[in-house]
């Protein structure tokens, strides 16, 4: 696997536990993606990484967590709610 940003969204009860799976959303540096709908623009500076991003919404995938390598920081809790209404327009809760 390449290296890549992901964002963790399963519970931390899971993030805690000896399961070695985590749940996430694909951060993609593709700017176009910004407007497709749910999906949340991250400024470079608030998010800590290299570059503006995207969380893509509808990129939610489960990962072994040795891909987990480096921790960034954890995002603002507005862009936060921005991704959970995103998740709910996505799966339709």
């Amino acid at each position: 696997m390449t290296s890549k940003s992901f964002l963790i969204i399963q519970a931390n009860e899971f993030n805690r536990s000896k399961i070695n799976t985590v749940i996430v959303a694909v951060i993609t540096s593709n700017l176009a993606l910004a407007s497709a709908p749910g999906n949340v623009h991250l400024g470079s500076r608030s998010s800590g990484l290299p570059k503006e991003s995207v969380v893509n919404i509808s990129q939610l995938i489960t990962i072994d967590r040795r891909f987990l390598t480096e921790r960034i920081r954890p995002i603002e809790p507005q862009k936060m709610k921005e991704v959970e209404a995103g998740i709910r327009l996505v799966l339709a809760l």
